[in-house]
This record gives structure tokens, sequence and C-alpha cells, in this order.
């Protein structure tokens, strides 16, 4: 196995990214003068929760993403993730520019299949990588054994690989300070309502996803997002600075409800992850 311990790191931080639900526009939406004034009103916090409740409770939806870290990562994902029961299904991942996307096309990777199943992540390479991964063109990332990436600096990955879904956005935006509604705006020919804010860390109810925003160094964020007319998350964009530079998410989401599949790939073309990396560590430098 000749793929660095960097490298793996490299692609658990794509994951990561991938994950949280990430087009990297900033978008001419934004600029939309708010009505009202500074603060929330007692109707803008209602018709927030209850697109926290409809969209956690549509359980799938097809996502497609953008994920820009500063000059480290650039990244594009397709798919459909349910979130009903632990997280499922299949995104295309497509690295688009930045250093890890460099790594990854130093082992010939420009885009990959990953797949979530409730044991595990597992990730596409294809054949340039299973030349030297022993004709494996899968890895599987047990969630438990990514906590051994860095050294344990990403214990807590599994969490975040299980937990992440798009109500989080709302939630965050619930958690601001100066949440607003800036007023409908059009998004892919649909109607929805533009909200938006900045958010403490600090200030962040959920302590789980709190300890995941400091643990990336996060101190502060923004969240727009676009909700339509069944109180359905459309569109989020986030952006905040971390450890590794600024950071820019957003994504679409549609169909919610969508049949979500995610097939394990066959064993005798899986390589685990804990295996690989420790027949790295074992081989001569």
């Amino acid at each position: 196995m000749k793929c660095t311990n960097g490298r793996h790191l490299a692609l658990a931080g794509v994951l990561t990214a991938t994950l949280t639900g990430t087009d990297s526009c900033t978008s001419s939406e934004s600029s939309a003068k708010p009505e009202g004034s500074r603060g929330a009103s007692t109707a803008s916090l209602t018709a927030l929760r209850s697109a926290e409740r409809s969209t956690d409770r549509a359980e799938s939806a097809r996502i497609r993403s953008t994920t820009v870290m500063g000059t480290q990562l650039s990244v594009k994902a397709d798919g459909a993730l349910g979130w009903g029961d632990g997280l499922t299904g299949t995104l295309t991942i497509t690295y688009t520019g930045g250093t890890a996307a460099e790594t990854m096309r130093a082992l010939g990777i420009t885009s990959m299949e990953a797949r979530y199943l409730a044991d595990a992540y597992y990730a596409r390479m294809g054949d340039a990588f299973a030349e030297k991964a022993g004709g494996k063109h899968w890895i599987k990332y047990a969630y438990g054994d990514l906590a051994a990436l860095a050294g344990g600096a990403n214990a807590n990955f599994a969490d975040q690989m299980r937990n992440t879904t798009p109500n989080q956005s709302v939630k965050l935006l619930l958690d601001s300070e100066d949440v607003r509604r800036v007023g409908e705006e059009k998004v892919g020919g649909r109607t929805t309502t533009h909200y938006s804010g900045t958010v403490a860390v600090s200030e962040v109810a959920d302590s789980r996803l709190r300890k995941q925003l400091q643990e990336a160094g996060v101190t502060a964020e923004t969240v727009d997002i676009w909700v339509d007319d069944r109180d359905l998350l459309v569109k989020k964009v986030e952006k905040s600075r971390t450890a590794a530079g600024e950071l820019t998410q957003s994504a679409h989401y549609s169909d919610y409800g969508v049949r979500v599949l995610a097939k394990k790939p066959p064993a005798d073309d899986t390589g685990d992850f804990r295996e690989l990396l420790a027949q790295q560590n074992a081989s001569p430098s």
C-alpha cells in the first residue's frame, strides 16, 4: 500500500466538508436589503422552527453541493442522502481545486463514489488507486476507526459522519441573535423565503454541533437559507473562518422523500482502512 497517512488525512478532510452539505457562490441573492429592523420577529422564528422540523422529518433528499476551504480544498458533490435512521446514501464527489485535489490527483483520482451505510463509509478510489492497493477499488472506513486519523485528532469524525443533516443549518440560524427575513426570492424557479444571520459558536444550543464547530476552530458563522412554501430547505450558504482557512459551503436540496439506496461494495474488491494503514506503516520507507 503506497498511500501515505497524509493522503488518508486529506481524504478525511474532503469527507467532512462534503458531509456538511455543501455551490460555493456567495449568491447575488444575499445582497438584497433585509426587511424590518435588526433581530428576529416572532413570525420569523416560528417559520424557522417549522422549517427545521419539516426538513428533518422528510428524512431524505437529493443534494447538489460545493465546498471551498481556502487554498486547501474545492470539491463538488451530487447525489441523494437519507437521515431517517442514521446517514445513508450515495454521492459522487469531484475534486475541483486546492492542495487536497492535488493529493487526490497524485493517486490518480479526480472524482470518486461515496457510499454511506450504517456500519461504515465506503469510497471507490478508482483503477489507478487499485494498482497501488492490492487491486482493491474500494476503501472501507468503519466509523469507529476514523478516530485513528491524525492520532485521534478526528475522534469526533464518526459523530459528524452519522449526524450531519440539512436541518442543522436551520438550527444554527435559530441560534443567531440577528436573524432576519430578507424577503422572497426565486431559487431554481421556485419561490422561497430567504433568512440570514450570524451565529456565535459559543451560543450554539446543540452541544454536539457546538463541539464540532469549536474543534474546527470556528468562532462565528454566517448562515443564509432559502425555504419553500412547504417549509423545506431549498438552499443554504454557510461561511466561516476555521483553523484551516476560510470555509464556504453551499447546497441545493430537492426531491425530499426520495428513495435512497446504498449497497455495500463487493467484499473481494474492498480494502479495510485500518488494515491498509497498518500495511503502509509497516512497509519500508
